[in-house]
């Protein structure tokens, strides 16, 4: 009987129907500072070009590179739908992780998530612009870089597929709080393991965890694949993989005993 009502206990400090309620404050004002930053930039194009071109993301070998996009890069998103996404999710599933870890430590778990997802992604364009060190001389890889900004900037791009292929990597930026959000639905997955969530395109609910699973391992094979190779997928599976050891060592360090199960 006492193990029974225990049990109970927990499912109840785990239910996030009993979380969700009005928008928590980290949530509501990172919800308000994303939207605003695309209602300005949508309005007036110009303002917008140029936040693009200091808050995105770029190589750190990119003369547009700057330490603080790896912050900021995650308030920018690249049109309506990109938003809207990320903005759900947020609301969803960020108001119920804020709630049931606290607004601070909600706030260091998301800009940490970011900003590890941002070094991933740096990582793998390190990686995978390697080989041009070795087509190019150093001279030929300093003048696309520095000649190839200004194209990208202006929409355009050099002519030779492979000094294109290089620009791209260095001077497109990369923008979107996927990365965050990505690191909300790994810890959705395992502060809640056992919530049924409902997808709009599958008939039955499907447990947070498996969801979770499901969509690591569907970056994973899009990064690897080249799917979608506008899409930042390792950095999404970079905001998930910080998320882990996150949780792991809230875990290890106690902020969970007796509360949660995962």
């Amino acid at each position: 009987m006492g193990a029974s009502s225990r049990k109970t206990h927990y499912q109840t400090r785990m239910n996030p129907s009993s979380i969700i309620g009005r928008i928590p404050p980290v949530t509501k004002n990172l919800l308000a500072i994303n939207i605003l930053i695309w209602a300005v930039m949508s309005l007036f194009p110009k303002v917008g070009a140029s936040l693009d071109n200091v808050l995105a993301l770029y190589y750190i070998e990119s003369p547009a590179f700057n330490p603080l996009q790896l912050l900021t890069y995650m308030f920018l998103h690249s049109g309506f739908t990109h938003l809207l996404f990320n903005m759900f999710a947020l609301w969803m599933f960020g108001s119920v992780i804020e709630r049931a870890v606290g607004s601070k430590r909600f706030l260091v778990y998301y800009l940490s998530c970011g900003f590890g997802a941002a070094l991933i992604q740096e990582g793998v364009f390190a990686v995978m612009i390697a080989k041009y060190h070795q087509i190019f001389s150093p001279e030929q890889f300093d003048y696309i870089i520095r000649k190839g900004l200004s194209a990208m900037q202006m929409h355009m791009n050099f002519e030779d597929p492979t000094a294109a292929a290089l620009n791209s990597l260095v001077n497109a930026p990369v923008v979107g709080a996927s990365g965050a959000i990505f690191g909300i639905l790994l810890a959705f997955g395992m502060l809640f393991p056992n919530q049924p969530i409902y997808l709009m395109f599958i008939p039955i609910p499907i447990k947070a965890k498996w969801m979770v699973l499901g969509y690591g391992v569907l970056e994973l094979f899009m990064g690897l694949s080249g799917v979608a190779s506008n899409v930042a997928h390792w950095a999404h599976l970079g905001g998930m993989l910080i998320g882990v050891f996150i949780i792991l060592y809230w875990k290890k360090r106690g902020d969970f005993n007796d509360r949660w199960y995962f």
